[in-house]
């Protein structure tokens, strides 16, 4: 009985998966991040308003467990180097609004949030898995590809983010 819901996450996971690997190229370091404009929790979210910034551009979905563990450590991100130029940006791929909506009212984002239900931004970034997080530079540059989010994993990001920001310690 406790098996229906999670086979059927687990559908929707694959489903998801090879859409996104449909995608013919995945983005690089050093490739110009692609432009996008989606509606947003605060309006439209739009890439080039950030130009001049460095943006850690994150794409998820509402039943991708690592998103969640994510969440709060990308509202630390934000906090800790809004006022230096970052910029978080999360990119919500639920086909269904409530499913993103009862994610955030769960795990609230303080940070932009895009929502792309037809998954064209995705495709144009060749993204692969949820989540997979992009560090782009001011110059609208793409400084690191990261795929997944694990514990372990923070304070190499962390780092990525601070060298991005020319911050020493």
């Amino acid at each position: 009985m406790h098996q229906k819901p999670r086979l059927l996450r687990d559908i929707a996971s694959l489903a998801l998966t090879g859409l996104l690997t449909c995608s013919a190229f995945a983005l690089e370091v050093g490739q110009p991040a692609p432009a996008f404009e989606l509606p947003g929790q605060q309006g439209t979210v739009q890439l080039s308003a950030y130009k001049g910034k460095t943006v850690y551009l994150d794409f998820w979905a509402s039943w991708c467990g690592p998103c969640k563990q994510s969440f709060p450590w990308m509202n630390d991100m934000q906090k800790k180097y809004g006022a230096k130029g970052l910029r978080v940006v999360g990119v919500n791929l639920d086909q269904k609004p409530e499913d993103a909506k009862a994610f955030l009212a769960a795990t609230p984002a303080q940070f932009d949030i895009a929502f792309d239900s037809a998954g064209q931004a995705p495709k144009q970034y060749g993204v692969k898995g949820m989540p997979t997080s992009m560090l782009i530079g001011p110059d609208g540059k793409v400084l690191m590809v990261h795929q997944g989010f694990k514990a372990e994993s923070r304070d190499e990001l962390e780092a990525q983010i601070k060298q991005a920001l020319h911050i020493k310690e």
